[in-house]
């Protein structure tokens, strides 16, 4: 009869801790929403021109029908170059960080980023191809995304081991084909000579310019990658404990691979066709928000998303402020709190 009894509380206490992280994960969620929805109007204000908080109210609420629409240019400045920038700046933090926190769990490695298996470099040999070799500006968002696939593919079949992708054989070869791929990105621009320049600015990372339609053709690729990497949650739990427990949890650790794989190369590749490469995004939001929410990834992608929307749209505004590109705000910030993070020894993999 004791046994029974502790048996029975023992499980009124595991339901009840249950149903605690459970209120805590949407208190965590809501919290991040609510800050994201305030964030939107008050990074508009940020720029370095004025706009009345009461101007902009009035802009917004054209939008809804609920104002008369402005006639002032205050209207051409808000809707059409800061508002499609704070969406991409959105839809760019929720890409890189989901990324970054799907990486990281991929590898085990709280040093792996969207980057790490040449994404970004794929990207950026495709985009500087388009700038030297074809007149239409249009081509380059299109060569970029198909660089980032291509790399991800040449990655993923020449780590392959007899059927197998094993993880250190996918991180190593991920590292020398982004060495490659720069090399030959090195010697394209050299034989350029003066005509570098649109490569570099686009090497640093900017949402600018950024309009309402390529808000919407990057939506897309986001959301549904996003959704698909959400979907292997549990999946990412399992194989945190390694593939062989994962294996005997019922998972399909080479396929759930192959589908992470592609989808947060998808998820990249839309983030860096129009932006170029927006550093340490994909590798500090992902470290904080672990430390904040803990591994399990059914809350760590949402709360990572949202926290990387939140923080890209305000170094984005920092940057309209400063006058620099955002991906210089976001490296010069990110190194020294990476650095930070790695001297307290806080990687949020239970270390």
């Amino acid at each position: 009869m004791p046994d029974r009894v502790n048996e029975e509380s023992m499980e009124v206490a595991k339901t009840g801790g249950e149903l605690r992280r459970a209120k805590s994960w949407k208190a965590t969620i809501l919290a991040l929403i609510v800050a994201l929805l305030i964030s939107i109007p008050l990074t508009l204000m940020i720029s370095d021109v004025w706009v009345p908080p009461m101007e902009i109210l009035k802009i917004l609420g054209s939008v809804f029908n609920l104002s008369q629409p402005s006639q002032h240019w205050y209207s051409t400045i808000i809707l059409g170059l800061r508002l499609p920038r704070i969406f991409m700046g959105l839809l760019v933090g929720v890409a890189l960080s989901t990324s970054g926190a799907v990486m990281q769990g991929v590898f085990k490695n709280p040093m792996a980023d969207p980057y790490i298996i040449g994404t970004s470099s794929g990207a950026a040999l495709g985009a500087a191809i388009a700038m030297a070799f074809l007149p239409f500006s249009g081509f380059r968002p299109v060569l970029a995304f198909l660089g980032a696939m291509v790399a991800i593919f040449v990655v993923y079949r020449a780590a392959m081991v007899n059927g197998r992708v094993p993880v250190n054989n996918l991180l190593l070869v991920g590292v020398a084909v982004s060495f490659f791929l720069s090399a030959m990105l090195s010697f394209l621009m050299y034989r350029m000579g003066q005509d570098v320049h649109g490569i570099v600015f686009w090497l640093m990372g900017n949402l600018q310019p950024s309009s309402m339609s390529r808000v919407h053709i990057t939506l897309v690729p986001i959301f549904i990658g996003v959704m698909g990497v959400y979907l292997f949650a549990r999946d990412l739990n399992a194989m945190l404990f390694g593939e062989e427990s994962a294996h005997g949890l019922g998972v399909n650790v080479e396929k759930t691979k192959i589908f992470l794989l592609f989808l947060t190369a998808i998820i990249t590749a839309s983030a860096v066709a129009f932006c170029g490469t927006i550093g340490f995004v994909g590798l500090i939001i992902p470290h904080v928000t672990r430390i904040l929410v803990g591994p399990d990834h059914r809350i760590l992608i949402p709360s990572s998303a949202l926290m990387g929307a939140i923080f890209l749209i305000w170094m984005d505004a920092l940057a309209r402020f400063v006058g620099v590109p955002v991906g210089v705000l976001t490296a010069f910030c990110g190194a020294p709190f990476f650095i930070y993070l790695l001297k307290r020894g806080k990687y949020g993999f239970g270390g």
